[in-house]
């Protein structure tokens, strides 16, 4: 037995925003100048990502079995302990092993900075 179409057109929109954050993250990564800002936009983003994929997971298994099927929580259950874990556990390598934060990290005085990379 199929799913729904409304439950399709859900669970493929929710797919499609989780790799437009994802594409986000990957961009903010490659675009962030110091190891710490490069640190914090994958971890945010990975986490709705997740969140996203966990919830479009969720609505397609429920409409399948036309039922509220719950099984999938356990992954988001695991991924919100372990990513901001992972998260701290990196920061804390970074300070360790002596990374700087740039002297100039407020928004403001990054964006020129970002900008006269990519000229």
């Amino acid at each position: 037995m199929s799913g729904a179409p409304w439950s399709e057109i859900v669970v493929a929109v929710l797919l499609v925003l989780s790799g437009v954050v994802v594409l986000a993250a990957a961009l903010g990564l490659w675009r962030l100048p110091d190891f710490f800002l490069r640190m914090h936009a994958p971890a945010l983003a990975s986490t709705l990502g997740a969140w996203t994929v966990t919830l479009a997971s969720i609505i397609f298994f429920s409409a399948r079995k036309e039922g509220l099927d719950l099984h999938v929580w356990l992954i988001i259950v695991v991924l919100a302990i372990t990513a901001p874990a992972t998260t701290m556990v990196l920061a804390r390598a970074g300070v360790f092993r002596g990374r700087q934060k740039m002297k100039n990290t407020s928004p403001q005085e990054i964006i020129p900075d970002i900008t006269q990379k990519t000229k």
